[in-house]
């Protein structure tokens, strides 16, 4: 009985510390450097952008291919 309450209360800390203020491991000042074009899925972002939005007007439907940024949806 004892150990299973000594248990208890060790996952109770182990939980209570996951919920501490979480520091970002990326500084706003290293952020420009994982934004390298190289790293984007496509080669030439220009004529990507260009073929999503003609799919979008093609098909009448706006961000069903997912997208980036984030916020209320708005545009």
């Amino acid at each position: 009985m004892r150990h299973s309450v000594i248990f208890m209360l060790v996952v109770i800390a182990l939980i209570g510390s996951g919920c501490s203020k979480i520091e970002p491991w990326v500084k706003p000042y290293e952020r420009d450097r994982l934004a390298d074009p190289i790293m984007s899925f496509s080669r030439d972002p220009v004529s990507s952008s260009y073929l999503h939005h003609v799919y979008q007007a093609r098909e009448a439907a706006r961000g069903a291919e997912g997208g980036q940024g984030g916020g209320c949806g708005c545009n």
